[in-house]
């Protein structure tokens, strides 16, 4: 017997106005990627229009608020500045940052950015996950001088993010260099909850509705799994 694929959760990442959070939605995203203050990477807009933004997205879709803070207390400031309802953190925190995000922040979501390296990153993927509702595994750079957070528009090792996918026990997006001709491909090998994209469906820094209407396209290419 067969049953048809799940189609992942998609989260639209950079986005930067009420109109492209719109344009995403049509299309079928389920979560929207608001990004602040960055030390390097695309995308990022000043706190007041990710409030503005989050503001009018309705539910269920949710709203990522990426930040580079890594002090609780910054990071509570910000998102009741902002009002997303899902904290992304780019960079690693201290593990009791979780629970004390948690006490300031109840119902908000909280997403652990793992910059996917090497067999290091599924240990250190492993050690997050109880700690958070779920795990998101880019292809960034924290240890350059200049960190690299995400945006890179890089695919790293999927062998790496598929066994954290199996082992972690929580819902993981997968992020880094997915497009339309890579995205069945990146299904097959890592079996995420959810895909992150940016920079494949933008032109010249913008949302570009025909990259959307591909992307889309080829995510819902009939595929089949075994029941």
């Amino acid at each position: 017997m067969t049953r048809m694929r799940t189609r992942p959760r998609i989260k639209i990442c950079c986005i930067g106005s009420v109109a492209e959070a719109r344009l995403a939605i049509r299309y079928g995203a389920d979560a929207l990627g608001l990004v602040s203050a960055m030390p390097s990477g695309p995308g990022p807009i000043d706190e007041q229009l990710i409030a503005q933004i989050c503001a009018t997205v309705p539910p269920p879709i949710a709203t990522f608020l990426l930040t580079s803070l890594t002090d609780a207390d910054a990071i509570i400031d910000q998102q009741r500045r902002c009002g997303a309802n899902t904290l992304q953190l780019v960079d690693a925190v201290a593990l009791d940052t979780y629970a004390r995000l948690r006490r300031g922040l109840p119902g908000i979501r909280l997403v652990q950015v793992v910059h996917v390296l090497g067999a290091e990153s599924v240990r250190e993927a492993l050690t997050i996950a109880p700690h958070v509702d779920a795990l998101l595994l880019d292809s960034g750079n924290p240890h350059l001088a200049v960190k690299e957070l995400g945006g890179t528009g890089r695919v790293h090792d999927w062998a790496h993010s598929a066994r954290i996918v199996r082992e972690c026990g929580k819902p993981v997006f997968l992020a880094g260099g997915l497009r339309a001709e890579n995205v069945r491909s990146a299904i097959d090998a890592v079996q995420a909850f959810g895909l992150d994209l940016c920079s494949s469906v933008r032109s010249d820094g913008r949302l570009d509705e025909s990259k959307l209407a591909v992307f889309f396209a080829a995510l819902e290419q009939p595929g089949m799994l075994p029941a």
